[in-house]
């Protein structure tokens, strides 16, 4: 009786955060149109996908003779690559993405999930096993995978920023990360060496809240961390706006140059956007990646 009563508020909360999610995401992700084939790209598999102009290094058994005959070039003849890639999530749960600089705009943590999720839908189509990196939700395939992945979402950290999980990293796949990036970098440039040293890449989206890209604060103020754990009061915050702009643009350099040192892709969204920019570009940049 005890773990039942235990887990009635965890099932209320669930009930109520999930639909939500979920009908966005997929919202979300039926806005973006796909091939048939999703993902495709040229590998090893038995299906033909499409015939290239033969380059310097080809051999002579890779040209396709009876299509080269139509013309005066010669052709190789691909094939759609068939092994499902592995992608991993790091979804930053901590207090600071709890924030919101107007309360009729979504949170840092409620924009990085609904692009997660949607980016997860579109990928499962493709034929992708998906996963967020920890415990809660292991890479998978199949439509299943998104009901595990939006309950894993709704777990919500105590920390006041967050530090990338590398637990389940799977050699030569690709990883997602979505934060603020706004704690210490330590984290971030660690787990960025443990992927390359498993031939990891992938993509970096910074989310921001508006006010923390514009700093709109002047007069007397007081910063505090959402969880409480940083401080500071002001009676002239707009002397500190110029400053404060400086080190944000310095962070969004150090995360740019660090993705681009690792082979990774960097991106800047703010809550204020629209969602789908976001999700567009973690999708191609997701397949550069590859």
């Amino acid at each position: 009786m005890t773990d039942i009563l235990a887990l009635r508020p965890r099932a209320e909360a669930l009930g109520q955060a999930l639909p939500p999610l979920l009908a966005s995401a997929e919202h979300l992700a039926a806005t973006v149109i796909l091939g048939e084939h999703g993902r495709r790209r040229a590998g090893m598999g038995d299906e033909f996908w499409q015939y290239r102009p033969a380059h310097e290094g080809d051999s002579a058994r890779m040209i396709d003779w009876r299509r080269s005959a139509r013309s005066d070039s010669h052709f190789v003849r691909e094939r759609e690559w068939q092994a499902a890639q592995t992608v991993n999530f790091w979804v930053d749960s901590s207090r600071s993405m709890a924030f919101t600089g107007d309360g009729n705009r979504e949170t840092k943590a409620q924009r990085a999930k609904l692009v997660a999720l949607a980016l997860a839908v579109l990928l499962l189509r493709g034929g992708e096993r998906v996963g967020l990196t920890g415990e809660a939700a292991r890479p998978r395939s199949g439509r299943a995978q998104v009901l595990r992945l939006a309950d894993a979402l709704t777990e919500e950290g105590a920390a006041d920023y967050g530090r990338p999980d590398m637990t389940g990293l799977v050699p030569h796949g690709r990883m997602v990360f979505l934060s603020d990036f706004l704690g210490d970098m330590e984290g971030v440039e660690r787990a960025m060496e443990r992927a390359a040293d498993r031939d990891v890449r992938g993509v970096l989206l910074q989310v921001l809240d508006p006010a923390e890209e514009d700093f709109p604060f002047d007069g007397r103020t007081i910063f505090e961390s959402m969880g409480g754990s940083l401080r500071h009061e002001t009676l002239r915050a707009g002397d500190l706006r110029a400053r404060y702009l400086e080190r944000l643009a310095e962070r969004k350099d150090r995360l740019a140059t660090l993705a681009r040192a690792s082979g990774w892709h960097y991106d800047c969204h703010h809550t204020g956007q629209g969602a789908l920019p976001a999700l567009l570009w973690l999708y191609r940049a997701l397949e550069r990646s590859s």
